[in-house]
């Protein structure tokens, strides 16, 4: 793009190899880039809350993926729209930061483009909209403080949090059993959190997954299970009070780094270099046993012959453990990694109470167990299912709750689901809009609608009349000035989220009103789309 001047000094604008762009400007671009964020919307609406659509999508590849989590949605679809691509960042962030309401983001930002779209036609410019917006979310922040709700929890009294577990459980696939999930999932937290520095490492919580069983055998393991199994079949296949020897050396023989040759010409030398050999495994078998370990785990393999001899040695041993799993095994166990064999004493083993292996059905799958650890900071949550698919969509959906509860711990207030706070944020802008003289009342008045679009989903996807029951569910609220009636979407008979026990931490509300306005700010201050053309 070039900036010359005419005869007159009026500039225009040269673009390099111009009949090859496209190019849309003004309110063209505004409303193209307005209906690709709406497009995205219109695709993750109906997946919105207890009674959503789960949607099925085909990598190209042929792996198939079912899943309701709404990143997972936006990451495995092809798009090439860049406004698009915002809208999937979008969801993308709020899935780092606060891990679920991956869904209600997107639709939050898409209603508030559906908005703006209305307020562009009527000649209002798009950065009086975006400051509107600015000071609606705003607004609708500090009113989520104000009608937030603390609950207290300890180690002993956990049903707060397993109340917004199964809040967000409800809307995936497990619904069926979700009570015994949300309680594996916050367990499994609480297992890891340092309640005294409100802090959640998630990477303690390992979630492994295998086909066969039914939902109901998901459990929750003191410890770490490893999808490998005992280099012999012969060797025990329990230990109590294991001592681990955690190596990530290769057990074998030296090798010279460079290319080598060895020549020999008689029987008596091959014979001498076999014993040497042996010899070098005998004493790196007895040097474990002579350090007192009673299980070898190594991130190496080693040779039939060595493993013959651990198996006579009577030193179980496990082989081609990975890099992960060495490191929260030795987290568990209180174990240290010992990456030479000449550095390996008693004070660097791992501690467990018991060691098992345990098989699965009728394949010959089979799993180690290390339970009863010396630290048992590092959990395993093990899920069963009837199919991959059924996993993977599990493991998304623990990943949700794992999220929701670490946030509570971090930030103990909640607000209510079911769409009151979004209807509850909607009165307060609407009300606030009156005191904001000029244009922005406008738009301030149109987020107040926008946040609508939350309840209007989940009144549609329930099969409710969607209209009736927002406006019935409306003038409830700003009748009896409460703040906790939401849709019904579940057809219990009440419309008090309280009753229902519907919750929804207060950080992911927040989040979601933030980055949705942020987004949609940066999508209006677009008025010039130059892009390369289709041929």
């Amino acid at each position: 793009m070039a900036l010359a001047f005419d005869e007159f000094g009026r500039p225009f604008i040269i673009l390099k190899e111009q009949e090859q762009k496209a190019r849309l400007r003004g309110l063209d671009a505004q409303k193209a880039n307005v209906a690709a964020g709406r497009a995205v919307a219109r695709i993750l609406r109906t997946s919105l809350g207890p009674k959503g659509m789960d949607k099925m999508l085909q990598s190209p590849d042929g792996d198939v993926t079912i899943t309701n989590d709404g990143a997972t949605i936006l990451e495995q679809m092809d798009v090439d729209n860049q406004i698009a691509k915002l809208m999937v960042e979008l969801s993308r962030s709020q899935d780092y930061e606060i891990g679920d309401g991956t869904t209600g983001v997107v639709v939050m930002a898409g209603s508030l483009l559906e908005q703006a779209e209305k307020l562009l036609e009527r000649g209002i410019h798009p950065i009086r909209i975006a400051e509107g917006y600015e000071m609606a979310s705003r607004i609708a922040f500090e009113h989520l403080e104000n009608v937030a709700n603390k609950f207290e929890f300890d180690a002993s009294n956990i049903e707060p949090l397993i109340q917004t577990c199964m809040t967000t459980l409800s809307s995936k696939i497990v619904n069926r059993c979700k009570r015994s999930l949300a309680e594996i999932a916050v367990k499994a937290v609480l297992a890891v959190a340092d309640l005294e520095r409100k802090d959640v490492n998630l990477d303690l919580i390992k979630v492994e997954g295998k086909v066969g069983g039914k939902l109901e055998d998901t459990e929750l393991i003191y410890g770490i299970v490893v999808d490998k199994d005992m280099s012999h079949p012969q060797m025990p296949k329990q230990i109590e009070d294991a001592k681990i020897a955690i190596l990530t050396c290769p057990f074998e023989p030296p090798k010279p780094k460079t290319k080598h040759k060895v020549d020999i010409d008689t029987v008596e030398k091959f014979q001498t270099l076999r014993q040497q050999e042996q010899k070098y495994f005998d004493d790196m078998v007895q040097k474990c046993k002579d350090v007192g370990a009673t299980l070898v785990i190594c991130q190496w393999g080693f040779d039939d012959e060595a493993n013959h001899l651990l198996m006579h040695r009577n030193l179980p041993a496990v082989r081609w453990v990975g890099g992960v799993e060495l490191e929260l095994i030795a987290i568990a166990t209180g174990g240290r990694i010992v990456p030479r064999f000449q550095e390996l004493t008693s004070e660097k083993l791992g501690r467990a109470g018991l060691v098992r292996e345990k098989a699965f059905g009728t394949t010959k799958d089979r799993m180690i167990y290390i339970e009863h650890c010396a630290n048992s900071r590092a959990v395993t949550i093990f899920i069963r299912g009837g199919n991959k698919m059924m996993i993977e969509e599990t493991k998304r959906s623990l990943h949700d709750a794992l999220c929701v509860a670490r946030n509570l711990i971090r930030n103990n207030s909640i607000v209510y689901g079911g769409g009151s706070s979004e209807i509850s944020c909607s009165i307060a802008v609407e009300a606030a809009a009156d005191k904001h003289p000029g244009v922005e009342q406008y738009a301030i008045r149109a987020f107040a609608d926008a946040l609508d679009a939350i309840p209007m989903a989940l009144a549609e996807n329930s099969g409710l009349q969607p209209i009736e029951t927002l406006s019935a569910v409306k003038s409830q609220q700003s009748k009896e000035n409460n703040h906790y009636c939401g849709i019904d979407c579940n057809d219990i008979g009440t419309n008090d989220m309280r009753e229902q026990d519907v919750f929804e931490t207060l950080i992911g509300k927040q989040q979601q009103i933030l980055l949705a306005t942020q987004v949609v700010k940066m999508i209006l201050k677009i008025d010039d789309v130059i892009s390369p053309s289709e041929y």
